[in-house]
Formats: C-alpha cells, structure tokens, sequence
C-alpha cells in the first residue's frame, strides 16, 4: 500500500480538485484507490454508505474511484455552527460540541481515530490519495496536528504541495511554505504542482526553473484553469453573485451557516434558470421562487433572516404569485416555531418561525441520516427522485398531511394548499433530472424538460476531464514512481 498526500499552499488551493482527477486517473488505469482526508471543516457533507456523514469534496472522490463513499475516508468532519464552536462528527457519528480550545485539546485523542481509520482503508487498497486541510504552515496549529503533516509524518508518506498561482504570488507560497515547516517536514515534500494557470505556459519556464534551482524539488505539473469546472464544493467560497442568464429567477439567501448548497448546483448548470445568492446587506431582488437553504445553525440563521429584511420581501413575493420552497432547515424555517430545548444547535430556547406552514420543529438528539428515494408528487403525478436526509429536527403538524415526497411508505415535506409554499427534508433534490423539471414548471417554467440537467452524469464527465488533464499536464511517469506503480499490477476498485 502506498499513500500520498496532497497538500496546498493555502485553502482553496486546488487540494480537492487535484486528488479528484488523481483518483480517477489511477481508476481508469485499474489501480485500486481510494481517498482520505484525515480532517476537514465543511457544512457540505454527504451520507456514506456505512451509514455515516463525511465531507462533501470527500464523498466526490470516492465517486471519483468508482466508489461507495465510506466514513474512514474522513474520521474527522467540523461542522461550524458559530464563530468559535463546531459540531465534532468523529467516524461518522456525532462525537459533540466543542469550541476551538477544547477541539485543540481534543485532537490528541482524534488522531487515535484519524490513524485507524487510514490503516482500514490500507488493508483494502493499494493506493491511498490523501488531503490536507488548509496549509501546513498554519505554525499556531501545528501542536497535535492531524490535518497535514501531523498525518504526513504518522503515515510516512510523501507529500505534493499545491499553489494556487491565479490569486498570485505562487512562488512566494510555495517557498514561504517551506520555509515555515520543520526539516523533516521539508524533505518530506516531493514535489510541486501550480494549479489554475492562465496563458502561455512558456512564460513560466524561468519561474519554475528558478524554483526547481531553489529547492531542489521537481514541479510535478501546471494545471491550468479550467473554465466551467463545477463540482461539488466543500464551503460556501464564491456563493455570491448571478448566475447570468434568462428565464425562471431563483434567489437564495446566502445564510452565515448555509450548508450543503451543492443542492444548486444543476440549477447553476440549468440553461434556463438565473440564480442568484443574496449575501448579507444586499437588496433583496425580485424573484419568481425564493429558495431556503439548509443550515447549521436554523435559528440563528432564522434571526438572520429575520434582520435582513426576508420575511416582509417574502409576504410581498407571495401575494405576486410567487413560490417559496425550503430545504431542510430552510423547510423548519417556514413552519410556526422551531425549538431546540436542549442546545443541540446554538443555545436552549425557541424561535418564532415564518408562519406559512402549519407546522412547528423540535431539535432532538440522535441525527437522521439516510440516502432516499421516492416519488414527488406535483399536480397529481409522481416523479422519482433520489437524494439524503441530514438534521436532527422533527417536525410535526397539519402541513404534513400535504406532503412533498413519498420515500417508499414514509412521507416528507408538506406543499401549501395553494401551491406557493413547499419544503423537505431532502437535499439533492435537483440531481435528478426528471425531479428537478417537475419543480421548476410547479414554478413556471416553460419546457423544463427539453433542457433537464442530468447533474450525476455531469458529475462523472467533469471527473473525467480532470483525469485527461492530469494526463496532459503532470509528470505521470513521475506519479506513477512515487507511487510504486512502475511494474505492479494491484487489486481493481470494485
């Protein structure tokens, strides 16, 4: 078994689009591989197959591999919910609340974790392609680090060093870095890759040679920018903005603890759709559908809403004619109250909600957790969908007996006697291309179906554009050296 780890100059790096493309060109070349990312802090996640919760960009790899995501490819999952303090998801599970100075004392104990869960994915693959978080030179957090060379140096594996040379001063990155990181760590560090270059690589060349001179460390590769990349992201970076083009408007509140918002992304994709994320201060613009997204943290982003203006610009969306749909805990958001008498979120009380479904939400213990599929039920017709449940609310009141969703049996969601108003509990509700036309012409838009987005399989061809671009533009011979591929033969991701 062989592990290499892919580390970056900064955050936003490039760290989890490279170990995608890397996954999936050692997939396609029948090596068996698959991802790790010892610690990440991310409101997206995703439900693994084991029942678990591991980041986002994590679970996108395994899909990068050919599989099933699975809770040892991430042990250590924070989940802000506040400036200071984060939901702790150890192994998959909820572990508890902690703020900053007792997740620094904790980590000792996490590591134990983050080791063992390296060593059950090793038994089961021949190539480990792991992730750091953030940047190995972060020296305030090195104590007990788990994240990057901490693991780096547990594992004894090599280390790929990423810079992101787009927002410039990539060398000044990649040397600081360097610099900054003990002798041990350096020699450690076995190459460079530059992500997200734009023009004549020619123009490089006395830079790289300068760099390769400097640190007697080879450039793997320049990776360019790769225009209309989107895949799913681990943070909300970037949120802001429109999404310029025509037809049906969708605005979504840009919540301070927004999570999962890859749920918009194939209507990012969608031809005829405009969407735009409204962040903190902006005006609120007209709409034809206000969407509510999930949160971290319901009634502190509930407040939020609340001073921002949205719940009279919602009142006045609605008598237009316009529709309004919640996901998770944007759905709790619509209901009458929802309360959280034991500080699962932020602290113990209740906040008055938006009052447009008969309905009221309590936090309880004991997160749900479950890919899903069912049928959507609008005007009288069902439609399949897939998706996964996240949250620890329970919601109960007459709104439901108009629900959304029917996932095998189990109902989900409610739909307002007019139409206008909808919610659920399920996020990836638009992967599907079927499910995510039926809503949009519920909301007015014209031959939806003609230009549905088939969001799973654009996932699988921009994974594959990465795997021809590592081919393109890294030292693969090199890659396959430091991974010990040159003359074996292993097991094949099944």
């Amino acid at each position: 078994m062989t592990t290499l780890m892919i580390q970056g100059t900064t955050s936003d790096a490039g760290k989890s689009t490279v170990v995608a493309a890397l996954c999936r060109w050692l997939a396609r070349q029948g090596v068996s591989v698959a991802p790790f990312k010892p610690q990440n802090m991310a409101l997206n996640s995703a439900v693994t197959v084991d029942g678990g919760e591991i980041g986002r960009s994590t679970a996108l790899q395994a899909l990068a591999c050919g599989l099933e995501p699975h809770s040892d490819m991430n042990p250590v999952l924070l989940k802000p919910q506040s400036d200071r303090g984060a939901q702790v998801i150890l192994c998959g599970r909820v572990h508890g609340n902690m703020d900053a100075l007792d997740y620094h004392a904790f980590k000792a104990e996490a590591s134990k974790s983050v080791m063992a869960a390296w060593q059950s994915l090793s038994q089961r693959y021949d190539v480990i392609i792991a992730e750091g978080a953030g940047s190995p030179a972060e020296i305030n957090l090195r104590a007990n680090d788990i994240a990057n060379m901490g693991f780096a140096e547990a594992a004894d594996c090599p280390v790929l060093l990423v810079g992101d040379i787009d927002r410039g001063g990539v060398f000044a990155q990649l040397v600081g870095t360097l610099e900054l990181v003990s002798p041990s760590e350096r020699d450690r560090i076995a190459g460079f890759v530059i992500n997200r270059f734009r023009g004549d690589p020619a123009l490089l060349e006395s830079g790289l040679r300068w760099l390769e001179d400097r640190t007697h460390k080879p450039v793997v590769g320049v990776m360019s920018y790769l225009q209309g990349l989107l895949l799913d992201a681990e943070d909300s970076v970037g949120l802001t903005g429109v999404n310029g083009k025509g037809g049906l408007r969708i605005v979504v509140p840009c919540l301070p603890r927004i999570s999962n918002h890859n749920d918009f992304d194939p209507l990012r994709l969608h031809p005829n759709v405009e969407l735009l994320f409204v962040a903190v201060g902006r005006d609120i613009p007209p709409a034809d559908v206000i969407i509510l997204p999930g949160s971290k943290n319901t009634r502190h982003d509930l407040e939020w809403l609340k001073a921002q203006g949205w719940p009279a610009a919602i009142q006045r969306h609605l008598r237009y004619g316009g529709h309004v749909f919640g996901i998770c805990g944007g759905f709790q958001m619509l209901g009458d109250t929802v309360a959280d008498p034991d500080g699962l979120e932020s602290a113990p009380g209740a906040t008055k909600g938006l009052a447009l479904l008969s309905m009221t939400t309590r936090m309880v213990a004991g997160k749900q957790l479950r890919n899903v599929q069912g049928m959507l039920h609008l005007d009288n017709r069902g439609v399949e969908m897939t998706g996964y449940e996240m949250h620890n609310g329970v919601t109960t009141g007459s709104a439901l007996q108009r629900p959304l969703i029917d996932l095998n049996g189990r109902a989900d969601g409610a739909i307002s006697e007019d139409g206008q108003v909808m919610g659920t509990y399920v996020h990836g509700i638009f992967d599907r291309p079927d499910a995510c036309s039926a809503l949009l012409t519920a909301w007015g838009l014209k031959n939806a179906e003609s230009v549905a987005v088939d969001y799973p399989q654009h996932r699988q061809t921009q994974l594959d554009r990465l795997a021809d671009h590592i081919e393109q533009t890294l030292d693969t011979a090199w890659l396959r050296r430091v991974l010990g591929l040159e003359d074996r033969v292993g097991r094949t991701n099944t």
